[in-house]
């Protein structure tokens, strides 16, 4: 919650704009990584939830790798001072340009996510006489109980290798020479709140090692992925994500035979630090008795509820009023699906109020584009405002 005095102060920064809380970005990585080391477990962040110059910093003063999705998030990591050796590639579909460039940095691993890729990764790192690792991406074929749109785990997913396939290719995957398989990749989706879900993640994982060790075939370190969920309902009742019970989780089922376990998390490490301020332009009632307030931020600033039906907590940061409205807050964007919220309870709401579109520290700005040449969003930052 905004005091009075830090609503008002909001006023001076044109809207729409990301308002970052760098204490609560520090809070959740002092989270995060303190249990981490508890257990010995290497921590990526993916880069693709926020790429913020200033988040960046914060992030690698904690320690953390980067997790790439290109081969410019991998440029935009080095330029962030991340090392190389720390970060990890993956994505579905990676352009000949991407991987050569993955291979010339010398990065740690490129999470591979098919065979067809193996063999060209192998065929651009001998053109570089370089021996690539890869961490081979498994589909494991589980389901996340996570939104659909978000769901990279299961059997029809296009993610990762079906486990059947790399089965049946293992003695061609063995005489590719300019590749190393060094690491098991496994990412089920994204969101994930029902944590046992880990649990069978953990039991698919020690079937593959066992099965594929059989075989000849060993890792050096074992990626999980990321995948844990927010409190988008009601962020103020858990701003920090409960990293210890998952990781407390993967300690007690994964046997990793004294493997390195790296995570990649996005989410929930930037989430609950930033909130979309946005203007009210106009109250409007439509023909049926709907009561709609239109903001100046769209799908443009902020696309996840237009792009699948993500819900955001909104608040009315600035209205005195005791009485309470139900409205549909919609943005300004050409389209019938830039709506943040078909009906939400909120203060007496005007024309001038700001409201707080909250949790949209993840895949808020770095989703942003300039559809109907939109102005980008603005970044503010909790310490450029008084408290």
């Amino acid at each position: 919650m905004f005091s009075r005095q830090v609503a008002e102060e909001l006023r001076s920064f044109e809207t729409p704009f990301y308002l970052y809380d760098i204490s609560l970005l520090r809070q959740t990585l002092e989270s995060a990584v303190s249990v981490a080391k508890k257990y010995g477990y290497v921590l990526h962040y993916a880069i693709k939830a926020n790429y913020d110059p200033r988040i960046l910093s914060v992030v690698r003063d904690y320690g953390l790798g980067v997790d790439c999705a290109s081969g410019n998030e991998i440029r935009c990591a080095l330029e962030a001072g991340f090392e190389p050796s720390g970060i990890v590639y993956a994505g579905v579909g990676k352009r000949d340009k991407e991987i050569r460039y993955a291979i010339e940095r010398q990065i740690f691993a490129i999470n591979c996510e098919s065979l067809q890729e193996l063999d060209l990764i192998n065929s651009i790192a001998a053109s570089l006489d370089k021996v690539q690792p890869i961490g081979l991406r498994i589909n494991p074929d589980i389901d996340p109980k996570t939104n659909k749109c978000i769901d990279t785990g299961q059997a029809d997913s296009k993610f990762g290798i079906p486990y059947e396939e790399l089965v049946s290719s293992l003695d061609h995957v063995r005489s590719l020479k300019n590749v190393k398989i060094t690491g098991m990749h496994l990412h089920i989706g994204s969101q994930i709140r029902e944590l046992h879900v880990f649990e069978y993640l953990c039991e698919k994982v020690n079937s593959i090692l066992a099965h594929l060790g059989s075989h000849g075939l060993d890792f050096e370190f074992i990626d999980v992925g990321g995948g844990l969920g927010v409190n988008y309902d009601f962020p103020e009742n858990e701003p920090v994500p409960n990293f210890a019970s998952v990781f407390a989780i993967i300690n007690s089922h994964l046997k990793a035979g004294g493997r390195p376990v790296h995570f990649e998390f996005g989410r929930a490490i930037v989430a609950q630090c930033g909130e979309l301020i946005t203007s009210v332009l106009f109250n409007k009632t439509t023909a049926t008795g709907r009561k709609l307030v239109i903001v100046d931020a769209s799908m443009t600033e902020l696309l996840r509820p237009a792009l699948y039906g993500a819900y955001h907590n909104i608040e009315n940061i600035t209205s005195a009023s005791d009485v309470k409205e139900r409205y549909s807050v919609v943005g300004t964007a050409c389209e019938s699906t830039d709506v943040f919220d078909e009906s939400v309870s909120l203060p007496k709401t005007s024309r001038g109020d700001l409201l707080s579109i909250k949790s949209s520290g993840a895949y808020g700005m770095s989703m942003a584009s300039r559809y109907n040449l939109h102005d980008l969003p603005a970044a503010v930052y909790s310490d450029d405002i008084v408290r």
